[in-house]
């Protein structure tokens, strides 16, 4: 029996880090059709109003990663690496915190959203948090690994587009804009949103790990 199978045969009945991972890719998900929302509403109020759902969301995320961190210190046997679940969990939580982080800074500096820049941001963003999804409920069970491989291939395609959508937005804004301020706020912005497609792919870099050692 190979070293994979006997990981396998050990792999504890209890699905509770599937689960927990599931979640927390679900409300980052959630979180970036917020995200999406936000940057297409007009009214700053409202615009709070999302902020609030999305802060909420992030809240139940840290609880969720706080108990995959509680989870495997209660777990001799784990579905996979230790190491892995560590950083795939701090991988998800970090998504979730730079999606919050975006919707915090656009809220706080009182910005028009309506901007190319933020709006194809926002766009890859809950486009990268799809991805993500998809590659982490394909974990439970590994059946899907093309499906897997496709998605993760996708948000690395997804954080190039970013870096490109970032460099074309910075120009413009020095370009165009002769507010000061504008361009510290709306740079900002970028770069935070930025941040959140590389979260992405971070995490798709650790499943791709984890699909390597026991698909």
């Amino acid at each position: 029996m190979g070293i994979n199978n006997i990981g396998k045969f050990f792999m504890p009945k209890n699905k509770v880090f599937y689960e927990l991972f599931e979640d927390v890719a679900e409300r980052a998900h959630e979180m970036g059709i917020k995200l999406k929302e936000l940057v297409n509403e007009p009214d700053a109020d409202r615009r709070a109003n999302i902020l609030s759902v999305i802060e909420d969301l992030e809240h139940k995320n840290d609880d969720t990663t706080h108990q995959i961190f509680t989870e495997l210190g209660r777990n001799f046997i784990t579905p996979f690496d230790r190491e892995d679940i560590h950083y795939l969990a701090s991988a998800l939580d970090d998504i979730a915190d730079y999606i919050f982080a975006s919707s915090k800074k656009i809220n706080f500096y009182r910005v028009n959203p309506n901007d190319s820049g933020i709006q194809k941001m926002a766009d890859l963003i809950l486009s990268g948090t799809i991805e993500i999804k998809k590659a982490v409920f394909g974990l439970r069970d590994m059946k899907k690994l093309r499906e897997m491989t496709e998605a993760l291939v996708k948000v690395n395609s997804i954080e190039n587009q970013a870096d490109d959508v970032f460099d074309m937005s910075i120009e413009m804004l020095f370009n165009q804009e002769n507010d000061f301020k504008e361009v510290i706020k709306k740079r900002e912005i970028y770069q935070v949103m930025e941040i959140a497609t590389d979260k992405c792919e971070d995490a798709a870099n650790v499943i791709e790990s984890i699909i390597i050692k026991y698909a």
